[in-house]
């Protein structure tokens, strides 16, 4: 599967620089959007099945913390584009013809990668004993793991919801700052927001991750951007003021990416037993990005509705419900993928990372 959403990614993204017309490049972009999805689960599940108990945490935020750069590269590009006198039409199709060069990159790399000794073991073991293969009937069969799927699919649904809106509300910002900007200026200003709230975000959560605990993140994330999209809401005059607004803003940005945005790719991989755990990812995922498709769609019928201050104040609640949901989940830091699973759910009561023992390590 590994190289295969590779592949997909590539025609994809060509595809979608090569595109016709409006219906074609639709039809690309779904394309795209189906290796993307299936990239998700798989990256993370390859590093952590992989990872040892101690840095596992911060090796599968590594692999999710580089869309940042992602972020950062594609604005710059953009704007180097333009600046060279590149008409859009062209710059378009050149930024989603880039979008294949890492998959390419990457190809061979995948194709020759092992499984995990995990999954070998597990297939190794069915030879022996066989059973029939893990599915969403395990799920939805099992109270345990029916409660887990809805604290990591919920979360990361609530938080894709709550994230898109807050992501939505950049054009909002910049006509507070610059009302006549050239198309220019808000990719440059958009990009600064970015370095300046978020970076420093995926930096500091792949560095604490493990000394902090996953869970523990996900919690401090999701109660201060409740706090901040409540003061948004709550106080008189935020969303026309320029600096407060900007500080309550950056803040609620810099703690989705120290927080949730991380933490919901990370969880998904650990919580669940090897025959369940990149279908465990891949649901999370996908009930994730379906409260993002829901935000983009719905923020503006509420913002017309409800004004500013009244959606962001349905933000603020959103995220406090997951808050309250991240409390089903167990603290998976410092435990090896066997001690997360063989745990009763009694465990998710307690929000302390476990200190690293030495001893052998989990294979």
């Amino acid at each position: 599967m590994y190289w295969l959403v590779a592949v997909i990614m590539i025609a994809g993204a060509l595809g979608s620089a090569l595109s016709g017309s409006f219906w074609v490049l639709i039809g690309f972009r779904f394309l795209l959007g189906v290796g993307v999805g299936g990239d998700y689960p798989v990256s993370a599940v390859m590093v952590s099945e992989y990872a040892n108990r101690k840095d596992r945490g911060k090796l599968v935020g590594m692999v999710f913390g580089t869309q940042a750069l992602g972020l950062i590269i594609g604005p710059l590009i953009a704007l180097a584009l333009l600046g060279s006198g590149a008409s859009n039409d062209t710059a378009w199709r050149v930024l989603l013809a880039l979008g294949a060069v890492p998959a390419a990159a990457v190809i061979y790399l995948r194709c020759r990668m092992p499984e995990s000794p995990r999954y070998r073991a597990q297939v190794a073991g069915r030879a022996d004993r066989p059973h029939p293969r893990a599915g969403l009937r395990d799920f939805l069969t099992s109270r345990r793991w029916l409660i887990t799927l809805a604290g990591t699919a919920g979360c990361w649904f609530l938080l894709d919801y709550a994230y898109y809106g807050n992501t939505i509300s950049t054009p909002q910002i910049l006509s507070l700052i610059s009302p006549h900007a050239s198309t220019m200026t808000k990719i440059a200003l958009q990009l600064a927001i970015f370095v300046v709230a978020a970076v420093p975000g995926y930096a500091l959560a792949i560095a604490r991750l493990d000394r902090m605990g996953h869970r523990r993140l996900q919690l401090t994330g999701f109660a201060v951007m409740a706090l901040c999209f409540l003061v948004i809401a709550a106080v008189p005059g935020m969303t026309t003021a320029v600096v407060p607004f900007l500080l309550v803003y950056g803040v609620s940005y810099f703690f989705t990416e120290f927080g949730p945005n991380m933490t919901t790719f990370v969880l998904p991989s650990e919580l669940y037993p090897t025959a369940m755990r990149t279908t465990g990812h891949g649901i999370s995922a996908g009930i994730g990005k379906l409260g993002a498709f829901i935000g983009v769609f719905l923020f503006p019928v509420l913002n017309s509705s409800l004004g500013l201050r009244g959606t962001l104040l349905l933000t603020a609640v959103i995220s406090g419900l997951g808050f309250a949901l991240t409390l089903v989940l167990p603290e998976p830091a410092g435990r090896s993928l066997d001690e997360i699973t063989a745990e009763p759910t009694a465990t998710a009561t307690d929000t302390r990372p476990q200190p690293v023992t030495r001893q052998a390590p989990a294979a």
